[in-house]
């Protein structure tokens, strides 16, 4: 500052301990800082000292000077965080040399005005902060520095700017704090309601069917009249043979359309039955619930692979009138030259795994091996008139196209009986459990206004994690897994039914076939194994919750996890994947071919389909690129021709890439021991 005292437009000041520091301003920039001391005098208070401040040092002026810059300014401004004494001292210092008109208290940023810049805030415009306000540049800032030590690790991305919103709309940083230790403010929690839809469609009466006598009687027995997506497959041709792809969220009843075609068409003579899964797990439960459900009508069996069978030592029975199966143990039937007798039906459950990485492109390629082998059958029997094809899916992005792709009428029914509100908090792992445990003990306490209590299915990523959280909750709880015998899987599905158990704890694997009737879903973790949910499985998971029967409404709690992965192999984090998954639209189902994936199906497809196989590849819903796969065949000495060789037919019966096959080839020729066979394949496998 230079002995010519500049003009200026505002001077603010703000009290620091016997000090005030002061803010000199133009044109919104500032001029300079300096401290301001006053003494008492006979006349009032009066300036005594005023410095310069540059950085850390001072340089010392004149006291007039400030009594000139404020007879310049057009207006003076005090702190409101200036305490009520000072600001007495300040105007009876300005009133002594006429100035107290220029002057007035305004709200600032604490934060702002103690680091030297004059920030005036409004009620719009302030973020509480404790009993005090700040600006939104410093609550953003604050905010920041909280994270980096609150909530279990930094949070970024999508999380961040939710955080960052939320504070900004409710003007308060301490409620987002507490939001981040785990209190469960529902007005910052909730992220969106689904609201409930009901599409006006006449229900079929189950007396109208004409189905086989003991399939009718089952059915009149247990309903009066089908659900919704039931009765738009009955009225498209469901039980005319028509294929149909039915798309329709979880818990709205498509899997007993596949169930009545199928098992009426056993019972007409019309051929076996096949009931298709993803997982061994859906299938050993599917299995128990057919035996349950229609074994007093038909033979059931299992069949989910080489030699994972139900480890209550039923054998697979070929000639059975049913056959619930994985889609890698019927595929293996078909490369191994099983007879597979006069498949009726196939239904095809989660036939959205067909976009999945490594299970989509075996999907597609059973698919097509699946219709040749019953095509072949037809041409050699005129009593055989092939199989009616049923794929089920909660989740498509793609209806039409898959629908057009499969050959099959569209089956699509967009009904949510009742609205689910979708709620998003962070916790680390630890802090997890705690509110999950004041989650469920909320929804357990509250009734519907149809008589029945809330209760909750907590999803995670581990076996362990599902003892481990349920050992802690307060009330009644069990976990339920794929580990878990059958009696004791059905123990806890009754206790559920019963209202004995307010939660149970499961692993996002067997999402697709837990079937419990919640009234909150709870994501414990964002991750299946050491894979995040892709956006078809988280929705298939959400949707579980809220039955019409039941519940007034469905909630969901996503518990989100800053900075957290489950791998190594996680590129994402559980803040990132979070938003992308609520946000995300339905990823289209199409099947993608890389090299080993289209050597691999061309391979079985030659294995079963021999010189045929060009055409097999040619009716999959991906592109294989058939001729550069054969040549490559016939590189590794997979095939001889259009046959197998018997190192190929080894390949193709144990579902091996390329890679893994040569990894396990140039083990034995060393002499390998089987360990060391074992411990290269998932060497490899981690560095893919």
């Amino acid at each position: 500052m230079s002995k010519q005292v500049p003009q200026v437009e505002t001077i603010f000041c703000h009290e620091t301990g016997d000090d005030y520091l002061v803010v000199v301003e133009r044109d919104g920039q500032r001029l300079f800082r300096a401290k301001l001391g006053l003494s008492e005098t006979s006349a009032g208070p009066r300036p005594a000292k005023f410095r310069l401040k540059e950085g850390s040092s001072e340089e010392p002026r004149q006291p007039d000077e400030f009594v000139e810059l404020a007879r310049r300014a057009e207006r003076i401004r005090i702190s409101e965080q200036t305490s009520p004494d000072a600001r007495r001292e300040l105007t009876e210092m300005l009133a002594g040399y006429q100035l107290e008109d220029k002057a007035k208290a305004v709200r600032t940023c604490r934060y702002c005005a103690s680091a030297g810049r004059y920030s005036p805030i409004t009620t719009d415009t302030a973020v509480k902060d404790d009993s005090d306000w700040i600006c939104r540049d410093c609550a953003r800032q604050e905010l920041e520095r909280q994270l980096s030590f609150t909530g279990g690790g930094e949070v970024t991305g999508a999380a961040k700017d939710r955080l960052e919103d939320l504070m900004l709309e409710v003007q308060d940083l301490e409620r987002i704090v507490n939001l981040l230790k785990g209190q469960l403010d529902p007005d910052l929690t909730k992220f969106d309601t689904i609201s409930a839809t009901v599409d006006e469609i006449d229900p079929v009466r189950t007396d109208s069917l004409n189905l086989h006598p003991g399939l009718q009687d089952l059915l009149e027995d247990r309903f009066d009249s089908l659900l919704p997506v039931q009765s738009l497959s009955v009225e498209n041709g469901l039980f005319d043979g028509e294929d149909q792809l039915v798309v329709s969220a979880t818990a709205t009843g498509k899997t007993l359309v596949g169930e009545m075609t199928g098992i009426n068409r056993v019972l007409n003579g019309k051929g076996t039955m096949l009931f298709l899964v993803p997982l061994v797990a859906l299938a050993n439960q599917k299995y128990e619930d057919f035996k349950d459900e229609y074994g007093h009508l038909v033979d059931v069996s299992i069949r989910v692979g080489a030699s994972r069978i139900a480890d209550n030592g039923n054998q697979f029975n070929p000639n059975a009138d049913v056959i619930v199966g994985t889609y890698e143990g019927i595929d293996h039937a078909l490369r191994t030259g099983k007879d597979m007798g006069d498949i009726g039906t196939v239904v095809i459950d989660e036939v959205h795994t067909l976009k999945e990485d490594e299970r989509g492109h075996r999907l597609d390629g059973l698919i097509s091996r699946l219709k040749y082998t019953c095509e072949q059958r037809a041409k050699r029997r005129d009593d055989y008139q092939g199989a009616q094809w049923v794929y089920l899916s909660a989740t498509v992005g793609n209806p039409e196209q898959l629908g057009d792709a499969l050959e099959s009428t569209l089956i699509e029914f967009e009904e949510r009986p009742v609205p689910i509100e979708r709620h998003v908090t962070f916790a680390d792992g630890q802090e997890k459990v705690r509110v999950e445990n004041k989650l469920v003990r909320r929804e357990f306490d509250t009734e519907s206004s149809k008589g029945y209590r809330g209760q909750t299915i907590i999803f995670t990523n581990s076996r362990r994690r599902c003892h481990e959280i349920s050992r802690k909750l307060d009330y009644s709880a069990a976990p339920y897994h794929a580990g878990l015998d059958y009696k004791r899987r059905k123990e806890v599905e009754r206790k559920f039914g019963e209202q004995e158990l307010s939660a149970v704890v499961t692993t996002a694997a067997l999402a697709a076939g837990v079937d419990f009737p919640a009234s909150q879903v709870i994501f414990d973790s964002l991750a299946m194994g050491i894979e995040w949910l892709s956006v078809q499985e988280f929705h298939q998971m959400l949707g579980r919750a809220g039955r019409p029967d039941y519940h007034d409404k469905g909630k969901v709690y996503v518990l989100v996890e800053p900075d957290c992965a489950y791998h190594n192999s996680m590129e994402m984090t559980e803040d990132e994947v979070a938003f992308t998954l609520l946000k995300g639209e339905m990823e289209s189902v199409m099947t993608h071919y890389d090299e080993s994936a289209a050597i691999e199906e061309t391979l079985a497809n030659i294995t079963v389909g021999g010189k045929t196989a060009k055409a097999l590849n040619d009716r999959m819903l991906g592109d294989v690129p058939t001729k550069h796969a054969i040549g490559k065949l016939l590189q590794y000495d997979f095939i001889d021709g259009f046959e197998p060789t018997p190192l190929g037919r080894v390949v193709t019966e144990h579902f091996l890439a390329p890679g893994e096959a040569f990894t396990l080839v140039d083990g034995i020729r060393k002499d390998a021991h089987p360990y060391a066979l074992v411990a290269d394949l998932e060497l490899r496998d981690e560095d893919l």
